[in-house]
């Protein structure tokens, strides 16, 4: 199975993962690993849901924003860039981008009909949590991903994921460096690029 498929499942599960570092906070092990499973959980269902690819797109979105620190994945992902923004552009790119992964990962939902995700247990790392997991794709080998978590935001809210090596946030980073590279700097450019992209 090519890598980039594989990968895709994986992303369109987080919707990104990232550079960023955030700290673990309160949160125990037992809560890092539920919060992993419920997200998990629901995009599975939303696979296995039958819903048109628009509905399904707009319900990935909905998943990243509730699990995923949307804002973090947001700055790592543009880089440099994010720290010359203001909070009426930054906003509008966070937006856009959430769009963008819900689309880019959840076109190969049919793909993925009938596999699952066994999440495991949790270690510190560094100032966050990594959350074990393995996924069993149809016919293919099974494929081990870690999720990285803290509870930064006040909830447990993932940031990276880590699928045989490869982080998915450092992936995107780049592919979103590149675009606006393209637009010579122009953010108005890229946001309205993501908002057609995936």
């Amino acid at each position: 199975m090519p890598n980039s498929t594989r990968r895709g499942f994986l992303g369109m599960i987080a919707a990104g993962g990232a550079l960023a570092v955030t700290p673990a906070h309160a949160m125990t092990a037992g809560e890092a690993s539920a919060a992993i499973r419920r997200a998990v959980d629901e995009v599975l269902g939303i696979i296995s849901s039958g819903r048109p690819p628009a509905q399904m797109y707009a319900a990935f979105a909905g998943v990243f924003q509730r699990h995923a620190d949307v804002d973090a994945i947001a700055r790592s992902a543009l880089g440099p860039a994010a720290r010359q923004m203001d909070a009426a552009s930054f906003a509008r790119f966070r937006d856009a981008m959430t769009g963008y992964i819900a689309r880019k990962y959840g076109r190969r939902f049919q793909e993925f009909l009938g596999s699952r995700i066994e999440v495991g247990t949790a270690r510190p790392l560094k100032s966050f949590w990594a959350v074990e997991s393995t996924a069993y794709l149809n016919g293919r080998s099974p494929m081990q991903v870690e999720w990285h978590i803290s509870d930064k935001t006040g909830q447990p809210r993932f940031f990276n994921l880590i699928i045989e090596g490869v982080n998915m946030l450092a992936s995107e980073r780049e592919e979103i460096t590149a675009m606006l590279a393209r637009r010579k700097g122009d953010m108005a450019a890229l946001i309205a690029d993501l908002q057609q992209a995936g």
